[in-house]
């Protein structure tokens, strides 16, 4: 059956509103044009400089930027800092959206059960979320790391199961008020099962913050990242990520200040530029905003 006559979901009028409005946010629009660069950067790049990430030229140890074909210098090593960069931006945008998607899944699951069950569903599962939100989550995401052997996919992981307590509460604030709504209340009268009702015409409906919380959380999730593997408790090398790049620079802060200064400039272009389109894309899909 046909779910569009009881969808409150945006019509395309409606769209194309909030498209304008979040292509007159200049800095969602920055944000957009810096992670698209960076991105392509790291997916093309390694490909196109003259070294890679794991030639070691030990002739070359702490040559600083712009020396010779070496654009952003090398390491202790010899390596070619522009090599590693690009291929950790790999890893750690990887990683960012990975987990991303881990978390709002999950986070949107709990939020649309707790949300439209409530009753004492909906207060054990929002009792559990408060319960995850007691830790401090850096914290846990250590202790976790600690416990469990670092990989990749691993701290995807345990980032994702420390990140979608934020994404359930706002997406149990929405479907509460949106299940009184006209729409639901038709899906009921024509005896649709509470799984359609919750996931075929409310979450429609609910994905606005959804996707504004999505963008942020992979700024957050590149930041905790880059926090486990400054500590040691992350990606291990060789496998080179901007975390663990700038945990090999510390000791050398004095001496060969680049080395903590080109990963720590790209991991706030890449934060900064989430937070800059979620941004946008809040103010875009606010239904309050004036008509554009």
């Amino acid at each position: 059956m046909s779910t569009i006559p009881f969808s409150d979901t945006r019509s395309r009028w409606w769209q194309g509103r909030a498209v304008r409005r979040f292509a007159r946010h200049r800095l969602a629009l920055i944000g957009v044009v810096m992670i698209t660069a960076l991105t392509l950067a790291c997916v093309a790049g390694p490909w196109l400089l003259p070294y890679d990430s794991l030639y070691i030229d030990l002739r070359a140890r702490f040559s600083p930027p712009l020396t010779g074909q070496h654009y952003l210098g090398t390491d202790p090593l010899g390596r070619d800092i522009a090599a590693r960069l690009l291929m950790a931006g790999r890893t750690s945008l990887l990683v960012g959206v990975c987990a991303m998607v881990l978390s709002t899944l999950l986070g949107a699951l709990v939020g649309v059960v707790a949300g439209y069950r409530g009753g004492w569903v909906g207060a054990v599962l929002m009792r559990m979320v408060d319960a995850f939100l007691a830790f401090p989550s850096i914290f846990l995401v250590l202790a976790l790391a600690a416990l469990l052997k670092p990989s990749p996919t691993m701290i995807t992981v345990i980032i994702a199961i420390t990140s979608w307590m934020e994404v359930a509460r706002i997406v149990e604030a929405e479907v509460r008020s949106l299940r009184e709504r006209e729409f639901v209340q038709a899906g009921r009268m024509l005896g649709l099962s509470r799984s359609h009702i919750m996931f075929r015409e409310i979450l429609p409906n609910a994905m606005g913050p959804i996707i504004v919380a999505a963008t942020l959380t992979v700024a957050r999730a590149i930041l905790l990242e880059a926090y486990v593997s400054f500590l040691g408790y992350g990606i291990q090398p060789p496998l080179p990520s901007w975390g663990n790049m700038l945990n090999g620079a510390q000791q050398y802060l004095a001496s060969a200040p680049w080395l903590a200064i080109v990963p720590g400039i790209t991991i706030t272009m890449a934060v900064t530029s989430f937070n800059f389109i979620g941004d946008g894309l809040r103010d875009a899909l606010d239904v309050r905003a004036d008509p554009a």
